[in-house]
């Protein structure tokens, strides 16, 4: 009897601790760690951030086993896993990977259980990056929330999430858990029956929207622990749940489209997550970002003043112009902030430089900004369709900036922070350094962060993870 595709992502984790995954993958999983751990040091202050390290301590208890990030105390693994997932999560400023934000979770896990475990920081790469292949073969077998029709309309899925995710993280856990293959397999079949729901769609329709996101991120964190603690016990999972497109995974996240076929083609020799990586720069959804650059070009190289702007008329993703998350204008939290296009436009244009400045609570309800939101018009770019048609990476964006008796346009193709045709839009390690230093400014003392960052960019060398993440209570 052929191998499941549950029996074949086992085979694929257990192979990658006998073998590392090759040195280009890893260097990018550093990237992405590199990246995430700045933005959980960023939220430390931030109201859901704190949020996250409270809950996280009540799921510990007296634990002291594992480091909440910024904190001097330690608790469970389960506990710090929790609080680590929301803090990166915090301030929508992680790194993506398909099907979306897939370090926020990755981290904590691999933390937790290497610091446990005094694991080495080669095999938390590896499970990383284990993780991130999974979840991008997953993501490119099921709806896309960028989908087109032969006609070039947005085809938006009606259900859509990121609960598949699940399986990478379950597979990372049971790495850093030195579990069997065959433990492996009932883990990651565990993990297809006890996944969240793919809630995103009520999450974008619905206002006011829950602060929650997309879907707790402590939440789906704690099912992976909780599949590969209930495996490594001796409970069963379901090893067709990702062979049965009737009953199994695919039915549960209402997903129309089920194309298993590259779920694990040359898996293990073609690793296909790293090419796909984007870096955010900004605390708003990676919808605006093509957007805001265009804009802040504009601004820039026409020394636009914000009280000589008479109107912005901003056009962005055609899928998701008149999604009422996005043109929320109500701004009670900074929360409120990360996905109000009206809002990044009016912050964008008052120059502030991109990162963790854009939630400053001075930022967020600047009267300034407040009333440029008035003055803001986000519409759909109608070339969208056909330009994602021709090239699934594109995010075309225009801007018309009405000031002085004169329209100042700009146009772009593709944002900063992703690898595509422009080589300009790829986020080198320097730019990546400047941006976790900023991060860290404020929670670490600079020698601090300057130990932090050599020990990441050398963790592939790390013989104990605790090395790492003592650097990380102040």
């Amino acid at each position: 009897m052929s191998p499941t595709n549950i029996e074949k992502f086992a085979a694929f984790a257990q192979n990658a601790v006998i073998a590392p995954p090759p040195v280009e993958v890893v260097e990018e999983a550093k990237r992405i760690l590199l990246d995430a751990l700045g933005c959980g040091l960023a939220a430390t202050s931030s109201e859901y951030g704190r949020v996250g390290v409270e809950y996280g301590r009540i799921l510990g208890a007296a634990g002291n086993e594992a480091t909440i990030i910024g904190q001097r105390d330690r608790t469970s693994v389960h506990g710090a896993a929790f609080a680590n997932a929301e803090l990166i999560s915090a301030l929508d400023l992680a790194p993506i990977n398909l099907p979306a934000h897939v370090a926020p979770y990755i981290l904590p896990i691999t933390f937790a259980l290497g610091e446990s475990r005094h694991l080495s920081g080669a095999r938390l790469l590896s499970a990383m990056s284990v993780c991130l292949e999974m979840c991008f073969r997953l993501s490119k077998s099921m709806d896309d929330l960028r989908d087109v029709s032969e006609d070039g309309t947005p085809a938006t899925p009606r259900v859509f999430g990121y609960a598949s995710m699940v399986f990478g993280l379950t597979a990372a856990a049971s790495m850093m858990k030195d579990m069997s293959q065959s433990a492996t397999v009932e883990a990651l079949g565990i993990a297809g029956s006890t996944s969240p729901v793919n809630s995103l769609r009520p999450w974008q329709m619905h206002i006011p929207n829950t602060t929650i996101k997309y879907g707790l991120g402590g939440g789906v964190v704690t099912t992976a622990l909780t599949a590969a603690y209930l495996a490594e016990l001796g409970h069963r999972g379901n090893t067709l749940m990702l062979d049965d497109p009737e009953f199994g995974y695919p039915s549960l996240v209402a997903s129309k489209r089920w194309d298993p076929s590259g779920l694990t083609d040359k898996l293990g020799t073609d690793w296909r997550f790293p090419t796909a990586t984007s870096f955010k720069p900004y605390t708003q959804t990676r919808t605006t970002h093509a957007t805001l650059d265009t804009l802040i070009q504009v601004i820039h190289e026409n020394d636009i003043k914000v009280d000589e702007i008479d109107s912005i008329v901003a056009y962005g993703e055609a899928w998701s112009a008149k999604v009422p998350v996005y043109a929320e204008t109500v701004i009670s939290k900074p929360y409120d902030a990360q996905f109000s296009f009206k809002h990044g436009v009016a912050v964008a244009a008052h120059r502030i430089p991109p990162g963790k400045d854009w939630q400053d609570p001075a930022v967020v309800f600047s009267d300034s900004v407040l009333d440029l939101m008035s003055r803001v018009d986000w519409r759909g770019n109608p070339n969208w369709g056909s330009a994602v048609k021709g090239d699934p990476l594109a995010r075309p964006a225009r801007v018309e900036v009405s000031a002085r008796g004169t329209t100042f346009v700009g146009e772009r193709s593709y944002p900063k922070g992703s690898t595509s045709p422009d080589p300009s839009t790829y986020t080198t390690t320097e730019e990546l350094l400047v941006k976790f230093r900023h991060n860290a400014d404020g929670v670490l003392t600079p020698e601090a962060t300057d130990a932090l960052v050599e020990t990441v960019l050398g963790l592939d060398k790390v013989e104990d993870v605790s090395t790492l993440t003592a650097l990380l209570r102040p």
